[in-house]
């Protein structure tokens, strides 16, 4: 703890300029008397009338006119109020102890765990992903421990997968299974704009004690500033490349970059940018990559200074049940696959709530054995059979024997859909999805 003191104490500056602030507007902030010393993302502390001190970041100039935003409410802060220069410290560094606590963007924790050591290494926010050329060939599959994904949209290790789904869909109970049954080391997990009363919920319900253990949170609520909550969203990857570069296969779940991109939104319209569609402006389509090509497998180096993977798993709130809103069609875009949860589904209780027909995987073709691919195109003509003729079916309409294709599907997908659902608390291997959906087959063969 000493050590770690003294190193955060080395980190502090020697020297301190000052400005003040001369207007306020919403929640930008105009600052004089910085402009010669500060750019973009260096960090600030304001002092308000009642002389508390909160931190602040430059987001922008006008004129002669530095403009910050708070990470904390404004409230109290008015013209002349005292603003101190810290340096550009949009770094953080990560440590071991890190995992099984919850923190903010900042890295300080808000459990009641006591205080978190500092590692000896910076990690920046804003990090570069690695060479596009230098990164290594995704080969080997991860077992997520969800049957449905495992076998129809199997994922590999290094892969950077979006989870589409309205409000209230299950989003939260599936990362939960997720980061309690996949075979990652170390799963980091950003909630980011998330319901305050649904942390604490999701940590120790949905996630309990075994997958804390292997885990760190990173929590910016919906009531936080857009600042922090951007912030956390880069605080997240940056953990996830700490344990990335330790060798780790790392499992990165971010609920939501929907909220992300929001945040970036309220930034944007505040220093002046121009909205585009729905009101995002143009960065949030330039920080959207950024953030999630940050993701995936690591340099392609010697062993010995071997990177592990991230894999990462972004949810992606569905507004208005619009599967091609601005935010959406640009992620779906940008990762190798998409997993789409249906509300009709899940109203009538199959969890987890996955159309298979809208769900694909762009690396499982190369991960997959020859005789898995096979039952996988199987299932999946099966069910989109039953897709097309399931309004009819319903009705009543559709007589068994007019069409023995429509009869067949019928017959497995009374058995494919129990196959898909399944407990919160029940973990199914890779080899245990496979091998029931290879019963199913045989027994619908046997059956036809």
């Amino acid at each position: 703890m000493l050590r770690g003191l003294c190193e955060e104490i080395s980190r502090l500056e020697h020297t301190h300029v000052f400005g003040f602030v001369t207007a306020i507007v919403g929640s930008l902030v105009e600052v004089s008397g910085l402009q010669q010393v500060v750019s973009v993302g260096s960090v600030c502390r304001l002092k308000n009338r009642g002389g508390e001190t909160f931190p602040c970041e430059v987001v922008g100039f006008k004129g002669d006119q530095t403009l910050v935003m708070g990470y904390n409410s404004i409230e109290g802060l008015g013209p002349g109020c005292k603003v101190t220069y810290e340096g550009h410290h949009n770094v953080i560094y990560p440590h071991d102890t890190w995992l099984g606590r919850t923190l903010d963007g900042f890295g300080k924790p808000l459990d009641d765990l006591g205080r978190v050591p500092s590692g000896p290494k910076p990690y920046d926010l804003n990090a570069s992903p690695p060479s596009a050329h230098k990164r290594r060939l995704i080969e080997k599959r991860i077992d997520l421990g969800v049957r449905s994904m495992n076998t129809f949209t199997t994922c590999c290790s290094g892969q950077r997968m979006g989870i589409f789904a309205g409000s209230g869909v299950g989003k939260s109970v599936l990362l939960s299974m997720l980061a309690r049954f996949s075979k990652a080391d170390v799963i980091v997990i950003g909630l980011i704009g998330e319901r305050g009363r649904e942390v604490r919920e999701f940590i120790e319900k949905h996630l309990g004690s075994e997958g804390m253990a292997r885990s760190v949170v990173v929590v910016a609520t919906s009531d936080e500033p857009a600042l922090m909550r951007r912030r956390a969203a880069y605080t997240t990857l940056s953990i996830a490349e700490y344990f990335r570069d330790q060798g780790k296969e790392v499992l990165c779940l971010m609920d939501s970059v929907t909220r992300f991109a929001t945040a970036l939104r309220e930034i944007g319209l505040s220093v002046g940018e121009p909205p585009t569609t729905k009101g995002y402006t143009p960065n949030v389509f330039v920080e959207l990559p950024r953030l999630l090509e940050r993701a995936g497998p690591g340099s392609d180096q010697i062993q010995e200074n071997y990177q592990g993977n991230i894999t990462g798993l972004f949810t992606v709130l569905v507004e208005g049940g619009d599967d091609n809103e601005p935010v959406s069609d640009t992620v779906r875009g940008i990762l190798d696959g998409h997993i789409m949860l249906d509300r009709k589904i899940a109203e009538r209780g199959r969890f987890p709530a996955i159309n298979i027909l809208r769900s694909i995987s762009r690396t499982m073709p190369d991960c997959n054995r020859d005789e898995e691919s096979a039952m996988i195109r199987q299932a999946r003509d099966y069910l989109s059979t039953y897709d097309d003729m399931e309004e009819l079916i319903r009705l009543g309409a559709y007589r068994r024997g007019s069409n023995p294709k429509v009869d067949q599907a019928i017959l497995y997908y009374e058995k494919l859909d129990p196959f898909i659902a399944q407990s919160k608390d029940h973990r199914i291997t890779f080899e245990e999805g496979f091998d029931d959906l290879s019963a199913i087959l045989g027994v619908g063969e046997e059956g036809g």
